[in-house]
């Protein structure tokens, strides 16, 4: 038993020992809780350890209490009464949840770009103080080592991971925050976004800007070599947003909110982004598309009022540079849909040359829907005329009875195939899995988009040999009549025994 505890992660030891002290209270809320605490560990982290190094250095002129010291190296300045210190010593008291809520406050008025992000849900009648004191005790247990850098990279990675649970915790209402973390590591490793600005118009929780600045960090590159740009219309999604990115390092501040939303209210009009990369909310119908009939971004053709994905398509490509790239997830429908003007546009699309590679991906993927759906890649300033297919449907593994996931191993499959193909570098076609379709063949089917009207049927290595397989069953057939004729000889000898005697 002890030894099954040893192999888990502090990620899931952590998730089970806080779930356990969840009782009574939904688990849409209770995210709130810990991950406000997760950060609250966070920041205090980081500022004692720059407080204990001015502390040291005062008889040089520095000053542990100056603003301007953290303010300098990045480092969020963190009052008395709300230090992780004070929360500990205070843990078992039956007023630590109005003493969290303070803290949280007194925490934004010093930082202003905290402002309105922090929760101060702590003192609610659900919430036992009791619970409250033990999450604070286990999350106080969090800490390896002094290094800010390492400390944050663990907090980093307990922010994600519970992110994750709690969206499974919540299923359906789990997805309207969180893109499952394959989905955005394929999206990241096909898109590469080495250097330039990353644009996500519906950015939930961040997780998008996250895999993008692991994806540069593991390629030996320089994360202020990307500069992120983003929008939420939720404003509980987006101060997790915001807490995600902040536990990490990451500017934030081109993340905006507004309850508008990325149609009527654009928070980024004026820019053009390098990548792309987004996971829009599926078929929606109430996106104010009767207000917008006549918008300058429907280049290519009006949307239906009744279904925003051909205006998300055309909102990526408004925003995109001359040579930029996107990555999105739309429902599978939009492959072939040919309803409300939907056809028309995507034929403009693929003749315009904007359309890279489609990507089917396996069903039961996404928390919040069963709809099956795809990946798009879009690219301005294509050089080729071909259209990369991928049918990624027979990938994956099942993690629990509703849900499934790509493992490391299928993303890097499936990402190997698109920069193999777009790089002319050994990509060949193969059958049931991956097409390169001319234009001229897209045109041929209509301008359907559905990779398995290209890959066509896996083809099976066939061993079966006719010959030997047929002298195998001439055998078992002569066996079988020996046997036959056997029990048929007995059969009448005790017959014959019977009526003679």
């Amino acid at each position: 038993m002890a030894k099954a505890k040893q192999e888990e992660s502090i990620e899931k030891q952590l998730w089970k020992a806080a779930d356990k002290l969840r009782k009574n209270i939904d688990a849409a809320e209770y995210k709130h809780v810990v991950m406000g605490l997760v950060f609250l560990k966070y920041i205090s982290d980081s500022f004692e350890e720059l407080y204990n190094k001015l502390k040291n250095e005062e008889d040089m002129g520095a000053d542990p209490e100056d603003r301007d010291e953290y303010k300098a190296e990045n480092v969020f300045f963190v009052p008395q009464q709300a230090r992780w210190s004070n929360l500990v010593s205070n843990a078992k008291l039956p007023n630590i949840g109005k003493i969290v809520d303070e803290a949280m406050d007194s925490i934004e008025k010093e930082n202003n770009s905290l402002k309105g992000v922090l929760p101060k849900v702590f003192a609610k009648d659900n919430l036992d103080s009791k619970s409250l004191g033990g999450l604070i005790d286990l999350i106080g247990n969090i800490a390896f080592g002094d290094a800010k850098a390492r400390n944050a990279d663990v907090l980093g990675h307990v922010f994600e991971y519970f992110l994750g649970e709690f969206a499974l915790a919540e299923g359906k209402q789990g997805g309207q925050f969180y893109t499952p973390r394959c989905v955005v590591e394929l999206l990241v490793k096909m898109l590469e976004p080495y250097k330039g600005r990353v644009f996500d118009p519906c950015c939930g929780s961040g997780g998008m800007f996250v895999q993008s600045e692991k994806f540069v960090k593991e390629h030996q590159g320089r994360i202020n070599d990307i500069s992120i740009y983003g929008q939420e219309s939720n404003q509980t999604t987006w101060r997790l947003a915001k807490m995600n990115l902040a536990i990490r390092g990451i500017d934030s501040s081109q993340v905006k909110w507004n309850n508008e939303g990325s149609f009527l209210n654009d928070a980024h009009k004026d820019l053009k982004a390098d990548f792309i990369i987004a996971n829009p909310p599926f078929n929606v119908s109430d996106w104010s598309g009767e207000l917008l009939r006549n918008d300058g971004r429907w280049k290519y053709g009006t949307p239906p009022a009744g279904n925003a994905n051909y205006a998300w398509i055309q909102h990526f490509l408004y925003h995109l540079a001359p040579t930029g790239t996107a990555g999105f997830v739309l429902a599978k429908g939009s492959l072939t849909s040919n309803t409300s003007n939907e056809g028309k546009i995507r034929k403009a699309l693929i003749e315009a040359n904007l359309i890279d590679c489609i990507v089917n991906l396996p069903a039961k993927l996404f928390l919040n829907t069963q709809i099956p759906a795809s990946l798009w890649f879009m690219k301005r300033g294509r050089t080729s005329k071909d259209i990369l297919f991928i049918d990624a449907r027979n990938l994956g593994h099942l993690i629990n009875r509703r849900t499934k996931e790509l493992s490391h191993e299928d993303t890097d499959d499936i990402s190997k195939v698109y920069h193999d193909w777009k790089n002319n570098k050994d990509y060949k076609d193969i059958k049931g899995f991956c097409k390169s379709a001319s234009l001229q063949e897209v045109g041929e089917l209509n301008f359907v988009l559905t990779p398995g009207r290209y890959v066509g049927l896996e083809e099976v290595e066939d061993e079966f040999d006719f010959k030997e397989r047929f002298s195998e069953l001439q055998k078992e057939l002569q066996e079988q009549m020996k046997k036959e004729q056997e029990l048929n000889k007995k059969i009448n000898e005790n017959l014959a025994k019977v009526v003679y005697e």
